[in-house]
């Protein structure tokens, strides 16, 4: 498993945590099974973002990151 650091605190579980969010919101929103809806996520540019920790994504909330993939998709 890899874990994830800021300011030398461990962060890993409110990524993951983060993800479960995102990913709930958007199968609500979407209609789609939770997960068929995760698949879809992992696949996506915003999802290897939430993992790049200097990108600060995992920071903002799981509505802003759910946007983030609304708006990645829509292109």
């Amino acid at each position: 498993m890899t874990y994830y650091k800021f300011n030398n605190q461990d962060i890993t579980i409110d990524i993951i945590m983060k993800i479960e969010q995102v990913v709930r919101i958007l199968s609500e929103n979407m209609n789609m099974p939770f997960d068929k809806m995760l698949g879809k996520f992992y696949d996506s540019r915003t999802y290897k973002n939430l993992h790049n920790i200097e990108s600060g994504l995992w920071a903002e909330s799981a509505e802003f990151i759910a946007d983030d993939y609304l708006i990645e998709t829509a292109r």
